[in-house]
């Protein structure tokens, strides 16, 4: 996965709270394989009719470049399912802008490279108010937590370790790495202070 710092593209408002995972893709797509994508999921009980026909006054069919999602409060609750940031990434969405998150799914988001950005409710309200139906330019700096959205200036909250994870394309696994060194150099300690504690052989193996 590729970080990024700063991003420039289009917002979009969706004016809806407690958008959970369930509505953000249905469970029964989650058969297809990632490999097809699954960005034509996204939202789909909201976004088509019964009929499969596109609602046409939804924010995301009538701004369908769209790459930041401006919404309300307690966006991705519900399940588990990182399925549900999958079909946002592979719609091409890279941020949402809301005042809270299902804690499971902001974390999920972040080790897809998908940005969180968590600020108040009155900004949201203000945003939602001022963006036009055919969305408006979106500017985001991860670095200094700042983003420009048509004409206003916000900034928003990110936990500094996941705006590191986001910047440098770091999924949980690769901010284990970093410490690499240190987990070998304290592995080989406890090795030679308590070799019982390993499998047969291995601690007096590392001690060797």
């Amino acid at each position: 996965m590729s970080g990024w710092t700063r991003h420039e593209g289009k917002a979009v408002a969706l004016d809806r709270e407690s958008i959970d995972t369930d509505q953000l893709i249905p469970a029964r797509f989650m058969s297809t394989p990632r490999s097809e994508g699954y960005g034509p999921f996204l939202l789909h009980d909201l976004r088509f009719d019964a009929e499969g026909t596109p609602v046409e006054t939804f924010p995301l069919n009538r701004v369908s470049e769209a790459t930041v999602l401006i919404t309300r409060r307690n966006f991705g609750s519900g399940s588990s399912r990182e399925a549900a940031v999958y079909a946002l990434v592979d719609f091409g969405i890279r941020a949402v802008i809301a005042p809270s998150f299902g804690d499971i799914f902001a974390s999920n988001a972040v080790n897809n490279g998908l940005l969180p950005a968590q600020v108040d409710a009155g900004v949201v309200d203000a945003l939602i108010a001022e963006v036009p139906d055919t969305g408006t330019p979106a500017r985001i700096n991860l670095a200094d937590g700042t983003a420009r959205i048509g004409g206003r200036s916000i900034t928003f909250e990110i936990d500094p370790i996941w705006r590191e994870k986001l910047i440098n394309g770091w999924d949980d696994i690769d901010l284990t790495h970093r410490h690499a060194d240190a987990i070998a150099t304290d592995r080989a300690d406890r090795a030679r202070r308590s070799p019982w504690a390993f499998p047969s052989g291995e601690g007096h193996q590392t001690t060797a």
